[in-house]
């Protein structure tokens, strides 16, 4: 059966947000258009990621001699969106792979976010992962000035959790931080 595709070709809104406290939060990546939303939970580390590939592909479309697809060097002040993520959030499913793509033919960036696979353990060297299709994927396209404020707007969330101490490089859950220094330091 083919996949349920959340498609999202000019959205309203597409961010990333989070439910919950420092240290506890849920990453979601959400898009909007009109009524539909679809939000989509993530990894830190998959947003942080996310950020810094979209960074890097506009930087180098920046670069491209005349800047043919008037990629900004900072986000357009009307695209800057710190409100929070829209309610209620309900995790259509939890992603796995990511992908980030280009389509010049649009001046778009392609994001694509796919569920986290599960597979028994007995069916692991009898399946082919090349022929596996996801339930369903969340396809967003943005232009240029929405991606670089998008990657602002991630950078900013995914730097709003704990602080790292500077010592053991761990997040510091309070101000009553034990510090885990390695072996070398005690």
């Amino acid at each position: 059966m083919p996949p349920l595709v959340h498609g999202f070709d000019w959205p309203d809104r597409f961010v990333v947000g989070t439910v919950g406290e420092p240290g506890a939060r849920t990453f979601f990546l959400q898009a909007r258009a009109g009524k539909k939303i679809v939000s989509v939970a993530i990894e830190k580390e998959q947003a942080a990621a996310l950020a810094e590939k979209i960074e890097e592909v506009l930087d180098g479309l920046m670069a491209e001699d005349g800047n043919p697809f008037s990629v900004p060097a900072l986000p357009p002040a009307p695209l800057v969106d710190n409100a929070p993520l829209d309610q209620p959030v309900e995790e259509e499913f939890r992603a796995g792979a990511m992908s980030l793509g280009w389509d010049p033919t649009t001046a778009q960036m392609v994001i694509e976010a796919f569920p986290i696979l599960v597979v028994e353990a007995e069916e692991l060297e009898t399946i082919d992962l090349d022929e596996v299709e996801p339930d369903e994927v969340l396809v967003v396209r943005i232009p240029v000035g929405s991606a670089r404020a998008f990657s602002k707007r991630t950078r900013e969330v995914v730097g709003a959790g704990r602080p790292i101490c500077p010592l053991c490089s761990l997040p510091m859950d309070s101000d009553e931080h034990v510090c885990e220094l390695p072996e070398g330091f005690r």
